[in-house]
C-alpha cells in the first residue's frame, strides 16, 4: 500500500487530509511539524509527503532541504503545501526539490488529491463521462426508430 505523509501544524486540515486521502485507499502518517515529519519520514518511509511551509521548529523549506540530502529520504516525493503565494516562495520550494507547490487559497482537497495521484503516477486521471442526451449514446442499435402503424394511409 502506497504510503503518505501529512505535514500540518493545523490539526484540522491534517485530518480532513488524512481521512480523504485514506478513503482514496492509501496508508496515511501524520505529524504536526517539520522536526517531528523528519523522524516520521525516516522511521515510516513514505512514498509522498505533503507539506505545509509555515510550520513552528522547523519550517517545511528547511525540511525539503534535510529531506532531500538524506540518503534514506532523498527520493521521496514531495507535494509542498502553503499561504504563500509570491513567485518567490514558489521558485525556491522548486528550487529545493519539490515535485509540486500549491497554494492552499487555490486548491481544495480535490486538487490535493488529483496532484497526489498525479505525482505518485499511481492513477490515471478519470476522463469525463459522456453526458447521455438520448438512447443511442448507450446503444447505438437505438437509431433505428420503429416504424409506425399509421404510415397506411399516406402515398
Amino acid at each position: 500500500m502506497t504510503k503518505l505523509m501529512i505535514v500540518e501544524d493545523d490539526t484540522s486540515l491534517r485530518e480532513i487530509y488524512s481521512i480523504r486521502l485514506t478513503a482514496e485507499g492509501y496508508e496515511v502518517v501524520s505529524a504536526s511539524d517539520g522536526e517531528e515529519a523528519l523522524a516520521v519520514a525516516v522511521r515510516e518511509k513514505p512514498d509522498l509527503v505533503i507539506s505545509d511551509v509555515m510550520m513552528p521548529k522547523i519550517s517545511g523549506f528547511d525540511m525539503l532541504d534535510i529531506l532531500r540530502s538524506t540518503p534514506e529520504t532523498k527520493d521521496i516525493k514531495v507535494i509542498m503545501m502553503t499561504a504563500l503565494s509570491s513567485e518567490d516562495q514558489r521558485k525556491r520550494g522548486e528550487g529545493l526539490g519539490a515535485d509540486r507547490y500549491l497554494v492552499k487559497s487555490q486548491v481544495g482537497i480535490e486538487d490535493v488529491v488529483n496532484t497526489v495521484h498525479e505525482v505518485l503516477g499511481d492513477k490515471q486521471a478519470q476522463p469525463a463521462q459522456p453526458v447521455v442526451t438520448d438512447a443511442t449514446t448507450i446503444n447505438p442499435a437505438f437509431t433505428q426508430q420503429p416504424e409506425t402503424q399509421n404510415n397506411a394511409g399516406q402515398q
